[in-house]
């Protein structure tokens, strides 16, 4: 079981629609493809809430193929191809995380990322926008065998960040992102400003607490160090 949270050290993130708002980078490479093929572009707000489940379940929603579908694959590299040369074209954290990261600093603590995106894109997107020196730990889907929702790379980010899983919260915005921190032993937070799609129920997901904004974050982290 997880620990008290007055011992919260190392704040964990999921990337895409917790850390950062990357939809608008992902929509515009999967439109892309869509005119590559001579299909008509997708509205954004239909593409936002699929984000956080990768570049499968784009073209899915993009083509209405399965990924044992012929062409699939080929599609899933072109999007992916896409995005990589435009990874930080419109993507910005949260409004608020900056802030929320500045605060997570002056106190003390230390922040990482545990993403399923691969580390090819995970990495340089960080470079980009100036944040990968400032974390403690970045875990990639990609830099272990297991992925989320397996503990194993929350775990391995627990060591990178010099923490006990006790003393993490991981905050996603998917279930498997609450399923792999409670099986790590960790508190998590489900960030209900990130990329839920609109028949999900998040607060059936079993996290400790759900949060409307990053600063809500804080606010969390400070009041159960007060109450535990």
């Amino acid at each position: 079981m997880p620990g008290s949270p007055a011992h919260i050290r190392t704040v964990l993130f999921d990337l895409d629609g917790t850390l950062l708002d990357t939809a608008p980078d992902l929509a515009d490479a999967l439109n892309a493809v869509l005119a590559e093929q001579g299909r008509a572009r997708l509205p954004f707000e239909q593409i936002r809430p699929v984000v956080s489940h990768g570049g499968i379940a784009l073209i899915q929603l993009g083509f209405g193929l399965q990924r044992s579908d012929p062409g699939f694959e080929a599609l899933r590299e072109r999007l992916l191809a896409i995005y990589r040369d435009n990874l930080a074209v419109k993507t910005r954290l949260f409004t608020g995380m900056a802030e929320l990261l500045h605060e997570i600093e002056q106190r003390g603590l230390n922040w990482g990322v545990v993403t399923n995106k691969p580390g090819w894109l995970t990495e340089p997107l960080l470079q980009a926008l100036g944040l990968r020196e400032r974390a403690a730990c970045v875990v990639s889907g990609d830099t272990l065998d297991q992925r989320k929702p397996h503990p194993a790379p929350m775990l391995y980010a627990c060591q990178l960040a010099g923490s006990r899983p006790d003393q993490c919260v991981y905050i996603g915005d998917a279930e498997r992102d609450i399923e792999a921190g409670r099986n790590a032993g960790m508190l998590t937070l489900v960030a209900l400003f990130g990329y839920i799609q609109p028949d999900e129920d998040a607060h059936a997901w079993a996290a400790d607490a759900a949060v409307e904004t990053p600063a809500d974050i804080l606010a969390w982290i400070e009041n159960t160090r007060q109450t535990a």
